[in-house]
């Protein structure tokens, strides 16, 4: 077999989750991957580069045919850590640093969605999220980070349950008996704000 076709028939069965991955974000996902594993030898010290290789800089890591944009299977860089050989699987085995396999998938995905770079994040202006005014706003974000990940909220906790938790949080210790069988039994639409009042009024 041509050994140069190996990394491509290793990277094969990734492909299918790879086209379904969700996005992936260069400051938040691969930047931190880059600067732990790869910079030290392929980044901005011009002292310590190794093959004359800068994967921080975009345009020359393209150049170098390290990334090839939108296709993992041709990336010099899929294929190097993949590889099985210690002597070409990168990082090296003397920089005692491993990439997980959750790591690795991040790279892939990264790079079958084009291998955009990202400036430090201090200095991408912030953009105001659009999000429903009013209370909530809050579960906006929420469910869409959930729905995102394919995820569902869990269902709401009972009364005994909330009354627990509320005292633990501001008290740190467990409610009165009395006072959560008083919860439990308030039909009152402010039954949880009268339990907070009541346990802040306490302390």
């Amino acid at each position: 077999m041509n050994r140069s076709l190996v990394p491509r028939i290793l990277f094969l069965p990734l492909l299918a989750a790879l086209l379904q991955a969700a996005p992936i974000g260069f400051n938040r996902d691969v930047r931190p991957i880059l600067s732990e594993n790869c910079y030290p030898c392929h980044g901005p010290d011009k002292n310590a580069r190794q093959a004359g290789l800068r994967l921080d800089r975009r345009e020359e890591a393209v150049a170098r045919g390290a990334i090839d944009p939108g296709k993992p299977g041709a990336s010099k860089l899929a294929a190097r850590i993949q590889a099985k050989q210690d002597a070409l699987r990168m990082p090296p085995v003397w920089s005692d640093k491993k990439l997980t396999d959750e790591q690795k998938t991040t790279l892939l995905e990264w790079v079958s969605q084009g291998a955009e770079y990202e400036s430090h994040w201090a200095y991408i202006p912030p953009v105001r999220s659009e999000a429903p005014a009013g209370p909530a706003a809050i579960d906006h974000f929420i469910n869409e980070k959930l729905n995102a990940k394919a995820l569902a909220p869990v269902e709401e906790a009972g009364r005994r349950t909330l009354a627990r938790r509320l005292s633990f949080d501001l008290l740190g210790l467990p409610p009165p008996p009395d006072v959560v069988e008083e919860f439990v039994e308030d039909k009152d639409p402010g039954a949880y704000g009268k339990l907070l009042d009541g346990f802040l009024a306490s302390t």
